[in-house]
C-alpha cells in the first residue's frame, strides 16, 4: 500500500512539474523571480488545483484502460 502511494505521489509531482514548465516558461530562467511573483499575488493554491484536475483526468483514463485490459484478458 505504501509503495502504491509513493508511486501516485511521484505521478502527481511529475504532473505538477510538467504543468509548471508548460504554463510558465520563465520558470526555467528565473525561478526565484517566479516564486516572488507568486508570493506577491498570494496564489499558492492554483498550481495544486490545476495539478489535481489533470491528475483526476489522467487517473480516469488509467481506470478505463485497466477496465478494458481486465475485460480483454
Amino acid at each position: 500500500m505504501i509503495k502504491k502511494i509513493k508511486i501516485e505521489l511521484i505521478y502527481f509531482c511529475v504532473i505538477l512539474l510538467i504543468l509548471a514548465v508548460l504554463q510558465h516558461s520563465d520558470l526555467l530562467h528565473s525561478p526565484l523571480q517566479r516564486a516572488n511573483l507568486m508570493a506577491e499575488k498570494e496564489n499558492y493554491l492554483h498550481p495544486l488545483l490545476w495539478t489535481s484536475a489533470v491528475y483526476v483526468v489522467v487517473g480516469f483514463f488509467r481506470l478505463i484502460v485497466k477496465f478494458f485490459r481486465k475485460i480483454r484478458g
